[in-house]
Parts: C-alpha cells; sequence; structure tokens
C-alpha cells in the first residue's frame, strides 16, 4: 500500500486552508493532513484537528498552546501543539512533510515558508507576500534547495498552467511576448472617485465573486492585491514589469492568459473556486477531481474585458513603481500596505488613504537593496514603523 502524501497546512483555518482540507478530504488514499496551523480561531482549528488527525497543530501563543492540547486530549487525539514561529517552521520543514500549502496571510508567512523552501519540500504558495518581500533570496533559495514551488492563486496557477513546460528557459526564449493578468475589479470597479472616499470596511470586504478573509478581501477592493499579484508573476515566471498586463474582467471565469509572439493568446478558464488550482497543484503533474462544477459557458453568456483605472485604484499604480524599482520597495510597499489595511478595518483611516498612506511611505523612506533576510526583514519593520508614523501624525 502507498504511503499517503503528508501535507502540511499553514493557515488551516483560513479559506485556503478549508479548502485545501477539502480536497484532501476527497482523497484520503493519496493525501494526509500532517500539519494544521491557525493563528486566533482555536475553536475551528479545534474543529479541524478532530476532523483531520494531523500529527501536529501549531497555534501562536503558549497559553492557547495549553488549552488546545488539554482540548485534543480529552478528544482521544495525539495531536502534539507546538507554539509561535518556531512550532511553523518545525511543521513546514518536518522530515516526514512531502507538501507545504503556504497560506498564512502577509509577512507572517514568511519565515515558515522560507523553511519548507529550504528543507526542499514541494511548496504550494497561497502566501503572496512571502514572494513580495523577499523576491529573489525567495527564488535563490528555491534553486538551491531542489524545492518545487507551485502557485496557488488562481491567477498564478493559471499562467502556469499556460506557459510551457520549459518557460524557466526564459519567456522570449520560448515564444512568450506578455503576460495577461486579470483581475475582477472587485466591489467598487464602476464606483466613482468620490464616492470612494465613503465606502466602509463591511462593502470593501463583500467580494462579488470570490469568498475570501478580510484583508485580501480590502486588497482586492483596492487593487493592491492586484498589484502585489503582479510582482509575484514576476518573480514567478522571471518576467519584467512591462511583461505583465493587467486586464480588468468582471466575470473572474478567465482567470489569466499567456499571449505568444505568433499570435496564440491560451487562457485557463474555470468556476471561481480555489479549490481548483489547489486540486491542481496537489496533484501536479496529474489532475484530481476537486468538487469543483464543469464550467457552464451557457449560463455565463458573455465575457466582458477593461483596462485597470490607476486614478481611481492607485495601489496598482504604487506595486508597478515597486516591481520596477525593486530592492526594498516591495518589501515597504508590502508593509505599509498591512498597516493601512487594519487601520480601515478598524475605522481609523479612509478606503482612499490607503493609498495615501503607503505612497508616503515609499516617498519617505529611502531605497536599500535585501540581499538577506535580515534585510528583508528590517525593510518590513521600517515600513510598518513609517506607516504607524504616518497615522500617529494625523491623530488616528
Amino acid at each position: 500500500m502507498v504511503r499517503p502524501q503528508q501535507i502540511t497546512v499553514l493557515g488551516a483555518t483560513g479559506s485556503i486552508g478549508r479548502s485545501t482540507l477539502d480536497v484532501l478530504a476527497r482523497h484520503p488514499e493519496r493525501y494526509q493532513a500532517f500539519a494544521l496551523t491557525a493563528f486566533s480561531r482555536l475553536d475551528e482549528l479545534e474543529r479541524l484537528c478532530i476532523a483531520h488527525r494531523p500529527v501536529f497543530a501549531v497555534v501562536d501563543d503558549a497559553a492557547a498552546a495549553s488549552h488546545l492540547q488539554g482540548r485534543l486530549a480529552g478528544a482521544g487525539l495525539s495531536t502534539r501543539v507546538l507554539v509561535g514561529v518556531s512550532g511553523l517552521c518545525e511543521v513546514a520543514s518536518h522530515p516526514e512533510v512531502d507538501a507545504v500549502m503556504a497560506a498564512i496571510v502577509g509577512a507572517a508567512g514568511l519565515r515558515p515558508t522560507l523553511a519548507a523552501v529550504e528543507a526542499g519540500k514541494k511548496i504550494l504558495l497561497a502566501n503572496k507576500e512571502a514572494l513580495v518581500m523577499s523576491g529573489g533570496l525567495f527564488m535563490q533559495a528555491v534553486r538551491s534547495s531542489g524545492a518545487v514551488l507551485l502557485p496557488i492563486d488562481s491567477e498564478h496557477n493559471a499562467i502556469f498552467q499556460c506557459l510551457p513546460g520549459d518557460y524557466s528557459r526564459g519567456l522570449a526564449e520560448v515564444g512568450v511576448r506578455r503576460i495577461l493578468l486579470t483581475a475582477s475589479g472587485g466591489p467598487f470597479r464602476e464606483m466613482d472617485a468620490t464616492a470612494l472616499e465613503q465606502v466602509t470596511p463591511e462593502q470593501a470586504c463583500a467580494h462579488p465573486n470570490w469568498s475570501m478573509g478580510r484583508k485580501i478581501s480590502v486588497d482586492s477592493a483596492s487593487m493592491m492585491n492586484k498589484g502585489l499579484e503582479l510582482i509575484e508573476a514576476c518573480w514567478l515566471f522571471d518576467a519584467r514589469p512591462e511583461q505583465v498586463e493587467v486586464v480588468v474582467h468582471p466575470q473572474s471565469v478567465i482567470h489569466s492568459l499567456v499571449d505568444y509572439v505568433d499570435g496564440s493568446v491560451l487562457a485557463q478558464l474555470g468556476n471561481p473556486d480555489m479549490r481548483t488550482p489547489i486540486a491542481h497543484a496537489l496533484a501536479w503533474p496529474q489532475r484530481i477531481a476537486s468538487g469543483v462544477d464543469s464550467l457552464d459557458l451557457f449560463s455565463i453568456a458573455r465575457l466582458d474585458f477593461q483596462r485597470p483605472d490607476e486614478q481611481r485604484f492607485p495601489c496598482l499604480r504604487l506595486a508597478r513603481q515597486a516591481a520596477q524599482a525593486g530592492g526594498d520597495r516591495p518589501a515597504l510597499l508590502n508593509a505599509a500596505n498591512e498597516v493601512a489595511v487594519a487601520a480601515f478595518l478598524e475605522r481609523r483611516i479612509r478606503f482612499t488613504e490607503i493609498a495615501s498612506m503607503i505612497g508616503d511611505v515609499l516617498d519617505r523612506e529611502a531605497a536599500t537593496a535585501v540581499e538577506t533576510l535580515g534585510a528583508v526583514l528590517d525593510a518590513d519593520a521600517r515600513g510598518r514603523a513609517a506607516a504607524l508614523q504616518w497615522l500617529a501624525a494625523r491623530g488616528r
């Protein structure tokens, strides 16, 4: 009997984590949850542990770990509960682990994801911020360790599926003219600039097509999510920023496209359900059932495309500029955005001030190179400090 692949799910209680566990449960002969991690949703993590019986669970602090350990023992589980970043890195790099779903949101996912890379694991990358922050350092670690890096964001997974297998030789070498990165446009796609100043966190989190966490939903509404994905695409596919064009596609049916020099444009289509890219990456280069319904083109009837408006959504412009500048710019951009989104969700700033804060941080912080993990973390810390100073200066 073939041993099931052992999977660590970093960020098990988030939308990507839950979707991953749904796919795993559909194929118990192929996959088994080895470790599940969560930051604060302890009750949900407990339920997931009881359902999937992992070897390890990881939470953020010792008190929570002790509490969860007692609850799991009482339920008859032998799951061992670990704590903090060290626990995350341990389950990401554990010798028995075959693949790691990297789905922790934000900068918090960088170190455990890098630990998995350095251990040579198969990485299912849903934490775009880890690659945005560390860029070349991250990709060099992938090459050095022999890790397999597979994108989970629906757009990057679509690009991966549309590129030839030898695209690592260079996009020009395999005849690629450009990458077309699709964006839904979010809930405010048609809203004018004046109305954008008054939107609420509840409105920003009500995405028309995707079910996502609050932070990612706000990023989608501001189009910063697409900006981060642009930076991610440059690193994943060794593309220059000018080779990646963002296309607003409200139906979220075409997940991205690749334009070739002979005039061919290849696209990957599917229902907006993250179980599709998760199943693709889990089984790659094979295919397995994901639980997602087949796409009904007759019910869709039409597909629309628009150019993004970078005047109303300046976060996309800021991200492209950061990609072009390189160095510490992407890490600063990401750090300032995380602070800004948190402040918006706490109703301390207006929606339109998210971009204002990020732009000010990038203008005020001197550019530096980032060639070590320490330099990346320093840039992240500087970006957060500058963003907090922006808030303090305005009494927020």
